[in-house]
């Protein structure tokens, strides 16, 4: 069994969608440069644990959940959802990354997952970091049956970074709030965070 069915996650909260003349498609961004020059043995959506290493990632734990929807609020399953983003230390496992910082070989770096019944995926990763440039994000790409594929990416709310982050400032205004996430204490786990993110697929 794929090892992204163990691991153990928060329950996914199935909100009621909106209406289906309210919603926006997510806006598409860059995949950046930085998208797995070939992808990791290990690519669940467990981006914490690596096979084979006996530390976890560096970096605050963060489950991420939510849905895949059409433009018309419907779940859309079985949609191919990948995430990207740099390690603790402001590294991203590719070749190009020649910064001058170790990578954390205990962070998958990336990670993917098939959307379920009701359009839910989830990950458990870490809290974003800034790099030299760059404001906090994690990089998604979504494949789904019968639709355009998206690149995006999605950004935590509140950081003072993100209006000075050139991606981010380059969505129009209005549509900003639709890949910012604001993240909260688990209460179980007051030093684990949780945030949802849905993505709204273009007709």
């Amino acid at each position: 069994m794929n090892r992204r069915h163990l691991i153990t996650l928060p329950p996914l909260l199935v909100l009621a969608p909106r209406a289906a003349e309210a919603l926006r498609a997510t806006p598409a961004q860059t995949p950046g440069p930085f998208y797995p020059a070939e992808l990791p043995l290990d690519d669940d959506n467990d981006l914490v644990r690596v096979k084979g290493q006996t530390r976890q990632a560096r970096g605050t734990i963060l489950h991420l959940s939510g849905r895949i929807l059409d433009h018309r609020a419907t779940p859309v399953v079985d949609a191919l959802v990948e995430i990207w983003q740099c390690d603790a230390n402001g590294r991203y496992h590719h070749p190009g990354d020649t910064r001058g910082v170790a990578p954390d070989a205990g962070f998958q770096g990336y990670g993917r997952t098939l959307s379920a019944e009701g359009g839910g995926y989830r990950f458990r990763t870490i809290r974003p970091v800034p790099y030299p440039g760059r404001t906090p994000h994690i990089h998604f790409a979504v494949t789904a049956p019968g639709a355009r594929p998206l690149v995006t990416q999605m950004y935590v709310g509140d950081e003072s970074g993100n209006q000075r982050d050139f991606l981010y400032t380059r969505i129009p205004a209005d549509l900003r709030q639709l890949v910012t996430v604001s993240l909260s204490p688990v209460a179980a786990s007051p030093d684990t965070l949780s945030g949802r993110f849905d993505i709204v697929l273009a007709p």
